[in-house]
């Protein structure tokens, strides 16, 4: 399968929150994994999360392509194309 547009034409943004996803550090929420969007840098929980703010960030933004936030994992997601790169 070929790799989608988005995954192709991601950027490097540094991560807004490097400590956490944004949403739950404001709110005290918990998160179980994070996710960083690779167009704006945003940090979010993963959908294994009670609030899936990663999933909900890419509603709200349409920015299609999170890339693991987690220590070891370098995999990235598009949204749009439900393909992983």
């Amino acid at each position: 399968m070929a790799t989608c547009e988005h995954l192709s034409q991601t950027g490097d943004p540094a991560a807004k929150t490097p400590e956490g996803c944004e949403e739950c550090l404001a709110h005290g929420g918990r998160w179980v994994h994070l996710r960083r969007c690779l167009e704006c840098g945003h940090i979010g929980c993963c959908d294994s999360s009670p609030a899936k703010h990663a999933t909900a960030h890419f509603q709200e933004t349409g920015h299609a392509v999170m890339q693991s936030y987690e220590r070891g994992e370098n995999w990235r997601w598009c949204f749009v194309d439900s393909q992983m790169g």
